[in-house]
C-alpha cells in the first residue's frame, strides 16, 4: 500500500522559501546600512531636490547637476537587495526594480534622469520605505517558520499511520481472529481520530495570520496558496489528512464485514 502525501515535499517548499525570505532581509539590513551612512548634501541654490508629499515625489526645477549621490544608493540597492529580488534570468531594468520594491516615488527620486541630489528628507524616505519592506519580510518568515512546525506534527502524525497500515496489510484478515480483528477496528477508530484532529487544527490554523508590530501581516490561507501554487494538490495537509482518514474508514467497513461473519 503506498499513499502520496506531498508533505515532505511541501516542508522542503517551506524550508526554501524561509531561506529565501531569510537572506532578502538580510540584504534590506545591508541595504539601510548603507544608505544611513551616506552623508545627505544640504539643500543649495541651482541643486534640483526631491520633496516627498502626500502625493509622492515632486522634483523642484533647477539646473543639472553632475554629480549626485542617488548613484550611490542605485549601486547600493544593486549589490543588496536586487539579486534576491530579480531571477538570475531576468533582465529587468534596476528603475523597474527599485520601484517593484520600494515605490514610484522612490524610484523616480534616485533616476538617473532626474539627477536628483540625496537631500535629508530624500534618504529618510528611502530608509523608511526600506525598513517597511523588512518588517514584511521577517513577518513572512515567522508565518513560514509557523508553517513548517505544522508540517512537522502532520508528518508526526502521519508517518506512524502509513506505516501502521502499510505492516497491517501484510496480514490477510481471514487470518485474524475475532479479538484481533476488534483490536484492529479499535486502532483504525484512534487513527481516524489523529486525522479529524489534525484536519481540525490545520483549519484552525489556516484561519489564522502572523503579524508584526501591528504593521504587516499575513493569513495563512494567503501563504499556503502562494507556497503550493505548483503543487498537484493546493493543501497536501488538509488532502493528506482527508485520504488518509478515507482510507482507514474503508479499513473499518472491510473489519466489520469479517465481524460479522464471526458472529
Amino acid at each position: 500500500m503506498t499513499i502520496e502525501t506531498h508533505l515532505d515535499s511541501a516542508r522542503e517548499r517551506a524550508r526554501s522559501e524561509r531561506d529565501a525570505v531569510q537572506k532578502k532581509e538580510s540584504a534590506y539590513k545591508q541595504f539601510i546600512s548603507r544608505v544611513q551612512d551616506l552623508s545627505p548634501e544640504s539643500i543649495q541654490r541651482g541643486q534640483h531636490t526631491a520633496a516627498f508629499t502626500g502625493g509622492g515625489t515632486q522634483i523642484s526645477e533647477a539646473p543639472i547637476q553632475t554629480e549626485t549621490n542617488c548613484s550611490t544608493v542605485r549601486t547600493a540597492f544593486q549589490d543588496t537587495v536586487c539579486p534576491h529580488s530579480v531571477d538570475d534570468r531576468d533582465d529587468e531594468p534596476l528603475l523597474e526594480t527599485i520601484r517593484a520594491e520600494l515605490s514610484d516615488s522612490i524610484a523616480m527620486a534616485v533616476a538617473p534622469t532626474t539627477e536628483t541630489r540625496l537631500t535629508r528628507d530624500l534618504q529618510e524616505a528611502i530608509v523608511a520605505e526600506a525598513q517597511t519592506r523588512r518588517v514584511e519580510l521577517q513577518t513572512m518568515n515567522t508565518a513560514l517558520a509557523r508553517e513548517i512546525d505544522q508540517l512537522e506534527i502532520a508528518l508526526s502524525t502521519v508517518t506512524p499511520i502509513l506505516e501502521w497500515l502499510v505492516d497491517a496489510n501484510e496480514t490477510a484478515l481471514t487470518k485474524l481472529g475475532f479479538d484481533a480483528l476488534q483490536a484492529r477496528h479499535s486502532t483504525l477508530e484512534t487513527h481516524r481520530e489523529s486525522c479529524e484532529t489534525l484536519l481540525r487544527d490545520r483549519q484552525a490554523f489556516l484561519h489564522q495570520t502572523t503579524s508584526r508590530a501591528a504593521k504587516a501581516g499575513i493569513t495563512h490561507q494567503t501563504l499556503v496558496e502562494y507556497l503550493y501554487r505548483d503543487f498537484p494538490v493546493d493543501h497536501p495537509v488538509l488532502s493528506t489528512g482527508v485520504r488518509l482518514d478515507g482510507l482507514c474508514a474503508e479499513g473499518q467497513q472491510t473489519v466489520r464485514s469479517h465481524l460479522v461473519r464471526r458472529v
